[in-house]
């Protein structure tokens, strides 16, 4: 007897349509599964047989053949075990769907535990995403996967939690319980801030900057003396940004679905990734890669933030595989066994030290590194990769009078409404192009967006002369001073503006030149 269903696995950030094929002979027993599958596929024959027998089924002493179609491409992972069981019974005779089921409209998925309770799996969300793309009206799925497809509409998600559960449902002697839809809007309503810019005492000069760079979602460094604040500075950025969008939030949870990083019980992601890697991360870790080619932390902080603390303690090679996503927005991982493209969209922020000790040019405790120690620390950042930073700012400790100011500062909540309402200035300028923030515009789109007065030229061409600022420089001060101005509320770019900008990028001549 034969039985065919339907069944999903993930390449990349998208799901990919599984046929299921099992085919049963009188012949010697056995399980045979064929069609690429890797390891964990290949173990699921016993895994499925165990759950078979747990969940009140016996089956017969056959010659099982199991088929998982497209034959060219790998399967991985233990999400088929679900459709695999199912298939087995129906081709051993053991289960009769009752009422006739079109098999073909229905996808199923789910990892089996040998007593036959469904475990949850990673990828939950491209793989129903794809199956309602390919015109799957049910799906049926481990229970606490359910969570992070409540949003999808237009589908029916069945959740369960047992093989027994499967079996009576196609048998028709039980309904299983439908997903409950839940609108993005109330999930947006669950968001907060992680770390509140209100706890931040002093440092206005490093709050406005945080300030402009979340504006128009510019990248960041930040050159202080230990315990002056640059960790919570940034760990503040995310409560600033905008809210996600729907579709934002789709292709960041479905980055953290394939990879298994979203939290039990939650539904799509609301707030904005914040990944903050340890300095010995290897460049697979940070870029994507291993022999599934998996996405790295870029990818992990897309539409969000990536956070470089010591940054010079990073690897040369980490750092300096950094630049093509800074500059691209994807970035592509080839590997032997598979190639992926990932989107990386993301607004890097970087914190260091200005020399070994930590104390080079602090106003309240003297350096102890000689010159060439000093030198040889700065130089572990590349000219290269700082070009790519929009935004250079020093930050000192804090006074003790003003940690002891009883006058609260400003919350999250204010410093975000400011920039919300930039981002939409932003979002009305460049509807239909495709961009959403001044960060993002091309070397073209400057030019027609980023114009300056006449003083404002004139002020920026003598920086640049004196700085002896790269193209790449010049292209980012004018995207920093639109962004200025788009706080300020103003369509022209004046010199005012200009030389905000321009002092953000002075740190570059202070440390490395």
């Amino acid at each position: 007897m034969m039985a065919s269903l339907l069944s999903f696995g993930v390449t990349g950030v998208n799901g990919y349509q599984v046929h299921v094929e099992v085919f049963g002979t009188e012949s010697m027993p056995g399980i045979e599964i064929i069609g690429l599958p890797d390891a964990s596929v290949k173990e699921s024959k016993d895994r499925v047989n165990a759950a078979i027998i747990n969940s009140g089924k016996q089956m017969n002493p056959r010659r099982i053949t199991v088929n998982l179609a497209p034959a060219d491409t790998k399967k991985e992972g233990p999400c088929f075990d679900l459709p695999i069981a199912v298939g087995m019974m129906i081709a051993d005779g053991i289960l009769i769907p009752d009422p006739p089921t079109d098999l073909k409209s229905v996808a199923l998925f789910g990892e089996l535990s040998l007593d036959g309770s469904v475990q949850p799996i990673n990828g939950a969300l491209p793989m129903v995403i794809s199956a309602k793309e390919n015109g799957i009206s049910t799906v049926i799925l481990p229970e606490k996967n359910a969570c992070e497809v409540s949003c999808i509409q237009d589908i029916r998600i069945l959740p369960v939690s047992h093989l027994r559960q499967v079996i009576a449902w196609f048998e028709g002697k039980m309904e299983l319980a439908e997903q409950k839809q839940v609108s993005f809007e109330a999930l947006k309503n669950e968001a907060v801030p992680v770390v509140d810019m209100a706890q931040i005492k002093g440092q206005k000069g490093a709050r406005r900057a945080v300030e402009v760079a979340a504006a128009g979602g510019h990248n960041m460094l930040m050159i202080g003396v230990p315990g002056s604040g640059k960790t919570m500075l940034a760990r503040c950025i995310p409560g600033i940004l905008p809210p996600m969008t729907f579709e934002e939030s789709l292709e960041t949870t479905r980055i953290h679905s394939i990879c298994g990083k979203l939290q039990a019980g939650k539904g799509l992601m609301v707030n904005r990734p914040f990944c903050a890697p340890h300095h010995n991360a290897s460049v697979a870790s940070l870029i994507g890669g291993g022999q599934d080619a998996k996405p790295g932390e870029v990818s992990l902080a897309h539409n969000g933030v990536l956070f470089l603390d010591e940054l010079p303690e990073f690897s040369r090679s980490a750092l300096e595989a950094l630049r093509q996503p800074l500059e691209d927005g994807i970035v592509s991982v080839a590997r032997v066994r598979r190639q992926a493209q990932y989107q990386s969209s993301f607004m890097l922020v970087a914190a260091m030290n200005p020399c070994p000790c930590g104390f080079y040019g602090s106003n309240r405790r003297t350096c102890r590194c000689t010159p060439p120690e000093i030198r040889r620390y700065l130089d572990r950042v590349s000219g290269p990769l700082l070009d790519r930073i929009d935004l250079q700012i020093e930050v000192d400790s804090v006074p003790i009078n003003e940690i002891n100011d009883s006058e609260p500062s400003e919350s999250s909540a204010v410093v975000a409404a400011r920039v919300r309402k930039a981002r939409e200035i932003q979002l009305k300028r460049y509807e239909g192009t495709g961009k959403y923030c001044n960060a993002q515009l091309t070397n073209a789109e400057v030019k027609q967006f980023c114009t300056p007065d006449a003083e404002g030229t004139a002020l920026l061409n003598a920086a640049v002369d004196s700085l002896h600022l790269s193209m790449r420089a010049y292209q980012r001060i004018l995207k920093v001073a639109r962004t200025i101005a788009d706080l300020a509320g103003e369509e022209t770019i004046s010199s005012a503006h200009i030389a905000e900008a321009v002092q953000y990028r002075e740190l570059d001549q202070k440390y490395w030149r």
